[in-house]
């Protein structure tokens, strides 16, 4: 298989909607009050579209981040607050019912897919699937009809990471990629999804760019 130039102008030009079948990878992360998405509740999500720059590297899009209120019938562990931090209670936290939370961070996911032409979005996340099963028992939940990213399909930046640095932690693999970690702000959603995407973009734009089979 041969590996195209990545500095060939032809492929920086080329669109996002040309580059992963049409969908729009953008990195999630969820806080939760546990581990099991149909019984505990959600509590933060942030979302992250990944852009181009005028070279068509990938970078990090704007950030969208919203707490979230536990749903009628949801469970919180106390021992998952432990670990994230969260205060349900805290008078600043300004959380919304889930349905407007979903709609807060769908609607600048929307736009991303629209601007870039793809047909849907993508998520991304460090152990994705988990990410993408408490998004979706929210949107069963809600009865969300505007659900923009694919149901089961992700990227996970565990397995991208294990290839590119031998890392599958995130602290250790944001680290190996040369970047800072924070301890004190981790298991945050918003901390959690820009870190997690300045990772994907490291490892995505290291990678060689390749044309279409059918022009080699």
């Amino acid at each position: 298989m041969m590996h195209a130039d990545p500095t060939d102008p032809a492929l920086a030009s080329r669109k996002m909607s040309e580059r992963f079948r049409g969908y729009l990878p953008v990195v999630v992360d969820v806080e939760t009050g546990g581990f099991d998405w149909n019984r505990h509740a959600l509590l933060e999500i942030a979302v992250v579209p990944i852009d181009l720059d005028g070279d068509g590297r990938y970078v990090c899009g704007a950030t969208t981040g919203v707490h979230v209120m536990p749903a009628p019938g949801t469970e919180i562990d106390p021992k998952s607050l432990e670990v994230t931090g969260i205060d349900i209670d805290h008078p600043f936290r300004d959380a919304k019912q889930e349905r407007e939370a979903l709609d807060a961070v769908f609607a600048p996911v929307r736009e991303a897919v629209r601007r870039h032409g793809c047909q849907r979005a993508i998520l991304v996340g460090h152990n994705a699937h988990f990410d993408l099963n408490f998004l979706n028992a929210a949107v069963a939940r809600s009865g969300h009809k505007r659900n923009p990213f694919h149901p089961f399909s992700v990227f996970d930046t565990v397995t991208l990471a294990g290839l590119a640095y031998g890392q599958t932690v995130l602290a250790r693999a944001v680290q190996a990629a040369g970047y800072y970690w924070n301890s004190e702000d981790a298991h945050s959603a918003v901390y959690d999804a820009e870190q997690t995407a300045r990772l994907f973009c490291k490892i995505a734009n290291s990678w060689p760019q390749m044309r279409p089979a059918s022009q080699f």
